[in-house]
């Protein structure tokens, strides 16, 4: 039996108290960032090929199934608004396509050649990394996207919480977190997707930094889309250049980007 359809370690949930029940689940959600401590390693070593890429023109693709295709959509979702990319240049894709975002579509994920028909419709080539996400590591869905993507000569990572589980054959960059059975037995949305959304966390916000999309500790290319982002960026133009709030406000309008501010006054 999989790791992540192990029974769990705790019985009789439906006659502790709603304490009891949050009191475990946050005492295993309290190993989940010590299981991804481990992998660091297999995260920089992706990062070390992905982020050339993508300064070359490269994209970062996701796929997966379920929760886990929801978290890559979100992952790439907030790429544009928090660092001013493209949204072509971090694409999410899950089983079932858009309307499963939203409501599960049966069977989808059993599909092993819809992933690389979905994959194709964007052209993707070996200047592009695929990343597959499944919590149990044999979503048929995921190995059919990689193994293609593999023979296609693009390189492919997984994220899953079942080691030694078969979409780590199709990846040249496994990232495999063994969080250990879930509180509600194979609920994988719990201990596996919060390892998952660490580790997507790690990999997109890593890429970023490394494109040069942060500067100091700040999201100089973040879309200033509301009122609390533009506060934002004021503070950034204030701090950075000394000025007042009305100066800030005014270079921020006349130009619409705190980058374009700072790199005008070479701060």
């Amino acid at each position: 039996m999989s790791l992540t359809e192990k029974d769990s370690y705790y019985d009789d949930l439906e006659n502790k108290s709603p304490f009891e029940i949050i009191s475990m689940i946050n005492r295993e959600d309290k190993t989940v960032a010590i299981e991804v401590e481990k992998v660091l390693p297999e995260i920089e070593s992706l990062l070390k090929v992905l982020i050339p890429k993508m300064k070359s023109g490269g994209r970062l693709f996701y796929i997966g199934a379920g929760t886990s295709g929801r978290l890559g959509i979100l992952d790439a979702s907030e790429c544009p608004p928090t660092f001013g990319v493209s949204d072509d240049m971090v694409i999410g894709l899950i089983a079932g396509g858009d309307s499963a975002i939203r409501k599960a579509v049966e069977f989808a994920e059993d599909d092993t050649s819809q992933a690389w028909k979905d994959l194709s419709v964007y052209k993707i080539s070996s200047l592009d990394v695929l990343i597959g996400i499944a919590a149990s590591g044999k979503t048929p869905y995921v190995l059919g996207g990689l193994k293609e993507a593999q023979a296609n000569g693009i390189s492919t990572a997984c994220i899953t919480c079942n080691p030694g589980s078969e979409i780590s054959l199709y990846s040249d960059f496994p990232i495999e977190i063994p969080v250990g059975p879930e509180v509600v037995t194979g609920s994988t949305r719990m201990k596996s997707g919060t390892a998952q959304k660490m580790v997507l966390n790690m990999i997109s916000t890593g890429a970023m930094i490394g494109l040069g999309r942060i500067k100091g500790n700040k999201m100089i290319d973040m879309q200033l889309a509301n009122n609390k982002l533009l506060e934002r960026g004021k503070k950034m133009i204030m701090n950075a250049l000394n000025v007042q709030e009305t100066e800030a406000e005014k270079l921020l309008a006349e130009s619409g980007s705190v980058r374009r501010v700072l790199e005008k006054y070479n701060a």
